[in-house]
């Protein structure tokens, strides 16, 4: 591993994410990764399955 990608590595530890940032981040997961399975998966589509498990766990 290279000392640049080493700093790096070190840098990406210490950054914190706000709450909005992370559900940014799972969605973009979720759908890279559910891409990969099914060509037909959309960004909203994960938007409003992720909005559906929050409002259900609200209660």
């Amino acid at each position: 591993m290279t000392e640049s990608l080493k700093a790096l590595m070190e840098a990406a530890k210490r950054v914190k994410m706000s709450p909005s940032e992370q559900e940014e981040q799972r969605q973009s997961f979720a759908y890279g990764n559910t891409k990969i399975e099914n060509e037909l998966i959309e960004k909203e589509t994960v938007e409003r399955q992720s909005s559906a498990i929050k409002d259900s766990t609200k209660e």
